[in-house]
């Protein structure tokens, strides 16, 4: 997340995309430093906060989702 600032009046408020985060590691609640996702311990649970994520970040997001998603491709034996 690219931690830029970004207009937020109450109105849009619901139609941002929001995540929990885990402020003393700044990653999203369960995901390690490698970009694992694991069961978040409950000490991180309990001390995550609600962060809102701009838009760019939310389409960076599906184009890496649409590319991990591929289906793999086919090759031929060998013979």
């Amino acid at each position: 997340m690219c931690k830029r600032t970004f207009g937020l009046t109450p109105a849009k408020a619901m139609t941002i995309m929001t995540v929990m985060m885990d402020p003393e590691t700044n990653l999203p609640l369960g995901m390690t430093v490698s970009g694992v996702l694991r069961e978040p311990t409950p000490e991180a649970a309990a001390r995550a906060v609600e962060a809102y994520v701009c838009s760019d970040c939310v389409d960076r997001v599906k184009q890496l989702k649409e590319f991990m998603d591929r289906p793999v491709g086919r090759f031929g034996t060998w013979r």
